[in-house]
């Protein structure tokens, strides 16, 4: 199966975003990338809900298995790591690899993506969503996923292109699914894009690097200080 963008077979009913809801529930955080021990540590010390492990060959962030898998068995509980994929069709091979490194949740990038009624099943599958000039949040209503990661559109990355998009599009898009905002978040402007999206979550890799799979302590930080800005500023109302 192949984009553009409508691509899984669309689901029968959606959960709506669960913040919309529940307006004090604080930002989930995701990041992604994740190569080396001390970087997992210090996310999750943090607060990190989630940390993304990268199987894609081709990326500069990509982690053996065998090493995700010392990482995520290292971690408390309640913090899910989710394995990180583009470009596949085997079903069955994103299952193998997924179990191989025990990471408890799926995060599947384009252009070709496997079926989810198969060997993928079993696991939460975050479908990943390219925002490119057309996008029409009510698209989602066709598409298969547990939540949906919005980032930006680029021609020759699957993923962390570090480019914002338009984040009015993102809001909209919460009707239609969970959400998790990525695409060019920093410590910089992540607390507006909280307050002007409202998702369930935010993910972010080259904002809080030094280099690609290597984090930057203070970057992260900062990150953090600024999702809880951007919570507070929501309970407040600016």
């Amino acid at each position: 199966m192949t984009e553009p963008d409508i691509g899984f077979a669309a689901k029968e009913s959606k959960i709506a975003n669960p913040k919309s809801k529940i307006e004090k529930m604080l930002t989930r955080v995701k990041i992604c990338g994740i190569t080396r021990w001390e970087d997992a540590q210090l996310a999750v010390e943090l607060g990190a809900a989630a940390l993304g492990f990268n199987f894609y060959p081709p990326s500069p962030r990509y982690i053996d298995p065998a090493a995700a898998r010392a990482m995520i068995l290292k971690l408390p509980p309640l913090i899910t790591a989710v394995g990180i994929f583009a470009n596949e069709s085997d079903d069955e091979h994103v299952a193998r690899v997924a179990r191989e490194s025990r990471v408890s949740a799926v995060q599947l990038h384009g252009p070709q993506f496997p079926p989810l009624d198969g060997a993928l099943a079993d696991f939460p599958r975050i479908r990943a969503v390219r925002v490119r000039e057309g996008f029409q949040p009510e698209m989602l209503r066709e598409l298969a996923g547990d939540a949906f990661l919005l980032d930006a559109f680029d021609a020759e990355l699957l993923g962390g292109t570090g480019k914002p998009f338009n984040w009015a599009l993102a809001r909209e898009a919460n009707r239609f699914g969970t959400i998790i905002l990525a695409g060019g978040l920093t410590p910089e402007n992540v607390g507006q894009a909280i307050r002007e999206v409202r998702p369930f979550a935010v993910d972010v890799a080259s904002g809080v690097e030094a280099a690609p799979g290597v984090k930057d302590a203070s970057k992260l930080r900062a990150f953090f200080q600024e999702v809880d800005r951007g919570d507070r500023g929501i309970d407040d109302g600016s």
